[in-house]
C-alpha cells in the first residue's frame, strides 16, 4: 500500500517504510539497496495504532476497514489505555470478515435449523483463527526520547511479530533505533519477506527547505529470509536480506525555487480546509547527492548495480571481496509543483500537480551519455540500452478537490521503455480519496487502493500535524 506524498523526502532515495494492511502494525521496511518508488513510502508521524485511534476520535468510525489479497477483508478497532502523562498503551483488535463470512456460508449450506445456525455463529465468534490482537506501549523518557514496544499475535498460527523502537530528537538530527523479530521487508516488485531478526539504526539531519543534509542507515539481518506467509511463489530471496551487515551514507544538496506566488487575497472569515494547501503557487526544486554503500556477510554477494548494461563502459566506483562489497555513486532529482486555488470554496477550489524526474545512478547515466556520444561521433546508431540509461525515473501526482473537504488523488510512476512500441506506460498507480479535517487546521484521512505486482491492497490511513506529538 502506498502513502501519497507531495513533498519529496530528500529526493525520494531514502529507505522509508511502506504502509501495508497485511500486518497489525501496518509497516514493512524496503529491501536495502532496492529503494521503493516515492509513492510507496510513508512517513513516521503516526503509527498504525494511532491512525486507527485518529479515525475513531475525529471521524466517529467504529471500525476501520482494510483489504489485502493474502488476508482478505479486515476490520480493526483500537482501545486506548492512558496510564500517565508520559506513558500510554493501546490494544488493537482485528476480525477477518472474509474468513468469518465464508465459514458461515459453509454452515448455511448444511441446512441446519435456526437454533443450530445461531449456535454456529457463536462458535465462529470464539474461534481464534478469525481474530488477531496487537499491543503497543509508548513511553516518553524525556521530551526528546520515546520508546515504543509492540507485540502482534495472530489466531491463525501465523508467527507473532515483536518490535522495539527508540526515537531521539537531537537539535538538528533525528535518531531511530529499531529491533524486530521477525522483520518484515518488501522488495520493489511488491513481494514481502520475513527475516528472523532485523536490527536497524537511522540517523538523519533535519530536513531543510534548501541546503545540505546527510543520512546514515545501518541494518543487520540474522537468519534465513523466507517469503511472507500467504504468498505463493518460489522466488529466491533478495541477496540484501541474507545474513550480514549493511551500511549506507548519503550526502545531498537541495535547492527550492519559487517561480510564482499568487497575490490574490483569500476569502475573508473562511478557514481553508487545509492551511498547508491554501497558497496557489508554482515551485521547482533540484537535488544532487552522493551515496556510499557497504555490505559485509552473505549479503555482499548481491549484484552491484553501478552498470549492468551490455557494451557500456562502467564508470562506477566499486569493489567486491569474498565476503564484503563497497560502492560509491551519485544521484540527482528535479521536480515541479503547481497549485491553483485556496481550498476554501465548496467546489473545485484546489488543483495540484507534482511531477519529478529522478536519476538514481550517476554512473549509469554517465555510461549512457558516453556511449551515445561515441555512437553519434562515429555516425552510428546509438545503443538502445544506452538511450534507456539516460531516461529518468519519472512520477506524476495529481490532486483535485471534489466537494468540500473531499479531494481525489492519484500517484503513478511513468515508465519509459524504449524497447516497446509505446515507450510510455503507467506503472503502479495509486488512487485515493482524501478528507481534510478542517477543525485540526492541517489533518487528513486517506482511503487509498493500489495494485503492485497484482497484489491488490486497500487501506485507510490518517495523518495530522501535531497530533500525538
Amino acid at each position: 500500500m502506498k502513502k501519497l506524498r507531495w513533498a519529496m523526502d530528500s529526493g525520494g532515495f531514502w529507505e522509508l517504510d511502506l504502509s501495508t494492511p497485511i500486518t497489525l502494525n501496518g509497516q514493512a521496511r524496503p529491501v536495502p539497496g532496492d529503494p521503493l518508488p516515492l509513492g510507496l513510502s510513508r512517513g513516521s508521524r503516526l503509527s498504525r495504532y494511532q491512525q486507527i485511534h485518529f479515525f475513531q476520535r475525529f471521524m466517529a468510525m467504529p471500525f476501520v476497514p482494510s483489504f489485502a489479497a493474502s488476508r482478505g477483508f479486515l476490520i480493526q478497532r483500537v482501545l486506548s489505555l492512558p496510564i500517565g502523562e508520559t506513558w500510554s498503551a493501546m490494544l488493537l483488535g482485528q476480525l477477518n470478515v472474509q474468513k468469518f463470512v465464508s465459514s458461515l456460508r459453509k454452515n448455511k449450506t448444511k441446512h441446519l435449523p435456526d437454533s443450530s445456525w445461531l449456535q454456529s455463529i457463536r462458535r465462529n465468534f470464539i474461534q481464534k483463527s478469525f481474530f488477531a490482537l496487537g499491543f503497543c506501549s509508548e513511553l516518553f523518557l524525556t521530551p526528546d526520547d520515546a520508546v515504543i514496544i509492540s507485540l502482534d499475535a495472530y489466531g491463525d498460527d501465523k508467527m507473532p511479530q515483536k518490535k522495539a523502537v527508540l526515537h531521539h530528537k537531537f537539535p538538528h538530527h533525528n535518531l531511530v533505533m529499531e529491533a524486530a523479530w521477525p522483520g518484515l521487508f518488501v522488495d520493489g516488485n511488491g513481494r514481502y519477506w520475513d527475516v528472523p531478526l532485523s536490527l536497524a539504526l537511522d540517523l538523519a539531519s533535519t530536513t531543510l527547505d534548501s541546503g545540505a543534509s546527510y543520512h546514515l542507515f545501518f541494518n543487520s539481518c540474522a537468519g534465513s529470509p523466507r517469503q511472507y506467509e500467504g504468498q505463493l511463489g518460489d522466488e529466491l530471496p533478495p541477496a540484501a536480506l541474507l545474513p550480514g551487515f549493511t551500511a549506507k551514507g548519503v550526502v545531498s544538496l537541495k535547492k527550492n525555487i519559487d517561480l510564482w506566488q499568487s497575490e490574490a487575497s483569500m476569502l475573508k472569515m473562511v478557514q481553508p480546509y487545509d492551511m498547508f494547501l491554501s497558497n496557489p503557487h508554482i515551485s521547482a526544486s533540484w537535488i544532487l547527492g552522493a551515496i556510499f554503500s557497504a555490505y559485509l556477510g552473505d549479503n555482499s554477494m548481491r549484484r552491484l548495480q553501478s552498470c549492468s548494461l551490455r557494451r557500456l563502459k562502467d564508470f562506477g566506483l566499486q569493489a567486491q571481496g569474498e565476503n564484503a562489497a563497497v560502492s560509491v555513486d551519485s544521484f540527482a532529482s528535479a521536480s515541479l509543483t503547481a497549485q491553483h486555488g485556496n481550498f476554501q470554496r465548496r467546489f473545485l477550489d484546489l488543483t495540484r500537480v507534482h511531477t519529478s524526474f529522478d536519476f538514481p545512478s550517476g554512473s549509469k547515466l554517465l555510461s549512457g551519455i558516453t556511449s551515445v556520444a561515441c555512437s553519434l561521433y562515429n555516425s552510428q546508431v546509438p545503443n538502445i540500452d544506452a538511450l534507456q540509461a539516460i531516461c529518468p525515473r519519472a512520477s506524476l501526482c495529481y490532486q483535485q478537490q471534489i466537494i468540500g473537504p473531499f479531494s481525489f488523488r492519484v500517484d503513478s510512476e511513468i515508465a519509459i521503455d524504449l524497447k516497446k512500441d509505446w515507450c510510455l506506460s503507467v506503472k503502479n498507480p495509486v488512487f485515493a480519496i482524501e478528507h481534510a479535517l478542517q477543525v485540526l487546521w492541517s489533518a487528513k484521512a486517506v482511503a487509498c487502493a493500489c495494485s503492485l505486482s497484482q497484489l491488490m491492497e486497500f487501506l485507510f490511513s490518517g495523518d495530522a500535524f501535531g497530533y500525538f506529538e
